[in-house]
């Protein structure tokens, strides 16, 4: 018997959590004395990660409303309250545009004059527009966001079977958006680090990590809301092998993504495109790249090829938090070369660590609090009846 559908207490973890990130800025603030350059770039990588978590976790919440299934309806609020840090998101953006003097080569007025391919983009690339982009960019996600809380929180209230179609009939054009709007980001934000280089499926390689971060944090979170009420009497082994599945994909996505782009640059070898990869296979950045390959593709491709692991929550979470690690590797390896170009800076690292511990801990406060405004299961959805069916087929 289900004892409660309550909202959870998480006030003991929000405030964990933002204890941490405090510390974490107090740390971060520390880059600031050495070179103020230093403090934007690292706070860009920790930025870009939990900006991922958010914006992942609403292309995962429309594509369970359009796919169905109770995999889906188990991880929904947590999905939801993610998607509701969007606004703070917003404002983490903020020292974006103050600092991207420091980030960006195309703010220069001497590199628009030194260098014709960053001028011929001018138009495009200026900071005006950029932030006008930018705004259109948060605009559309939380729009979707905005709406499919809102209707969810209907359909809890009167159990109107109308608002799940709302729902479903809003996902489908809605992740065409969104992909759109995290590509042009992606382009806006991360590769105009090094305006002269290009590539046509960079945009396509953070839809496709950004959702991978979403889905393993949303697997690390169940795993852990399913040692208490009410979610350990509805969540299933199931529903953990169908989203160790889904893990495994967006894994081969995202790796497919990232090796055609490598692989189409070093066939066509242009001075161009070379660039990006000539500073970032070498010394210990090429190291950095192995071990990527390694721990963010192979090691989870062959640990998700088993049943048994994917059925285990204990041991489905640690390849979660894995591929969690992996992604804040990665994302060091495709943003810091920007700025350190062939030198490794241990300084870089150090504080692009501590700026997604900071951010992290903030983010991870507003995350409980939103969290925390509702209950855990949706029990009005129409899915519900089967996702309990499920469960008790499972021998719980």
């Amino acid at each position: 018997m289900i004892t409660s559908f309550n909202p959870p207490d998480l006030s003991r973890y929000q405030s964990r959590a933002l204890i941490g990130g405090i510390a974490g800025f107090i740390l971060l603030l520390i880059s600031v004395v050495i070179d103020r350059k230093l403090f934007f770039q690292a706070y860009l990588v920790g930025f870009t990660f939990w900006t991922g978590i958010a914006v992942g976790s609403l292309a995962l919440l429309m594509l369970q409303h359009l796919t169905g299934g109770g995999w889906g309806l188990v991880i929904r609020r947590v999905l939801e309250a993610a998607t509701r840090t969007l606004p703070f998101v917003l404002v983490l953006f903020i020292p974006i545009i103050i600092g991207s003097h420091s980030l960006y080569e195309w703010t220069d007025a001497a590199a628009l004059e030194e260098h014709s391919v960053i001028k011929f983009k001018a138009p495009y690339l200026n900071l005006q527009l950029f932030t006008v982009r930018a705004v259109v960019y948060f605009a559309i996600w939380y729009l979707l966001a905005f709406l499919l809380n809102k209707w969810s929180l209907e359909q809890d209230r009167n159990g109107d079977s109308r608002f799940a179609k709302n729902m479903r009939l809003l996902s489908g054009p809605g992740m065409v958006l969104l992909i759109f709007a995290v590509t042009f980001a992606a382009i806006d934000w991360f590769m105009s680090l090094e305006p002269e280089w290009f590539s046509t499926i960079y945009g396509l390689i953070f839809v496709a990590a950004w959702s991978l971060s979403a889905l393993a944090f949303v697997i690390a979170i169940l795993a852990w809301l399913s040692k208490g009420e009410p979610m350990n009497r509805i969540v299933a082994t199931l529903h953990f092998h169908d989203l160790g599945k889904l893990l495994l994909a967006l894994v081969m996505l995202w790796a497919y993504f990232a090796f055609s782009q490598f692989l189409i640059i070093w066939s066509g070898n242009l001075p161009e495109e070379i660039a990006y990869y000539l500073t970032r296979v070498h010394g210990a950045w090429g190291a950095i790249i192995v071990g990527v390959a390694i721990f963010h593709f192979g090691a989870p491709f062959l640990f998700l090829l088993s049943r048994n692991l994917k059925r285990n929550p204990h041991k489905l979470v640690l390849v979660a938090l894995l591929v969690l690690v992996m992604r804040v590797v990665d994302l060091l390896w495709m943003l810091l070369p920007a700025f350190t170009r062939q030198h490794f800076s241990a300084k870089h690292l150090l504080f692009s660590f501590v700026s997604v511990i900071a951010i992290g801990g903030v983010w991870l406060w507003f995350f409980f609090w939103q969290l925390a405004k509702r209950a855990l299961i949706p029990i009005n959805d129409p899915q519900f009846e089967s996702v309990m069916e499920q469960q008790h087929a499972a021998g719980h």
